[in-house]
């Protein structure tokens, strides 16, 4: 009896994580986070569950203790993978931000020492090794942490349509990543007359067109904006 009073403890801890979630929380859980809670892990998890709780059932208690423990054991790899994911996941949004803002050119050390430290993090997950991947994505995060939040500013621009996104000097000189002062567009004409199709006309600009745009009080600039 009191062998069989521990195996239910057994078995009723490694349910207790298990319960299903209520309406309003599965309502909440985006397709992504139910698909990644859903992961092998947890399926071997709830299979091994119900086969401990047959062999217990049929007085089968050394099988239901094995069955136990197995699922015990998945139910941390479970936790160790979604773990991992999420810190894998955060890294990627960081290091995709970085680029976005154009700091990957500035910070090309730090930039570079965060990718490597990713291609380990990506490693140790293709081999399944969830805590080191976990620990090398936030490696990644904690090495780009040195990169300030503030946009590095453009050095050149990639002229769009005016149909639809109205792109003319006037309003490229009012983006942050430009001037942020539309006021500002007759530097970027001066310094790129020869590729306009009409050299006396601002008001006319080919989409595609690579505009230079120069620093106007030391800042620095580099790459190429054209989102």
């Amino acid at each position: 009896m009191k062998k069989n009073r521990l195996l239910f403890g057994l078995i009723l801890l490694i349910c207790l994580p298990l319960m299903s979630l209520s309406a309003a929380e599965e309502a909440q859980l985006s397709e992504y986070a139910k698909e990644l809670l859903n992961n092998k892990y947890m399926q071997e998890n709830l299979r091994l569950i119900g086969l401990a709780d047959d062999s217990y059932a049929k007085a089968n208690y050394d099988d239901a203790v094995k069955y136990a423990q197995d699922a015990m054991k998945n139910a941390k790899l479970s936790d160790d993978y979604v773990s991992a994911i999420d810190a894998i996941n955060a890294a990627q949004a960081r290091l995709d931000q970085v680029k976005k803002m154009n700091a990957h050119v500035k910070y090309a050390e730090i930039y570079g020492k965060a990718e490597s430290v990713f291609a380990e993090a990506q490693a140790f997950c293709s081999r399944e090794v969830w805590d080191q991947a976990k620990a090398s994505a936030l490696a990644v995060i904690a090495i780009l942490a040195e990169i300030p939040a503030a946009p590095v500013l453009a050095a050149q621009y990639r002229v769009k349509t005016w149909n639809g996104v109205k792109d003319c000097l006037w309003n490229i000189a009012a983006k942050k990543e430009i001037y942020g002062d539309p006021f500002k567009w007759r530097i970027i004409y001066n310094a790129n007359r020869n590729k306009f199709p009409i050299p006396g006309n601002p008001n006319v600009v080919d989409p595609g067109t690579l505009l230079d745009i120069p620093s106007i009080a030391g800042e620095y600039r580099a790459g190429i904006l054209e989102d």
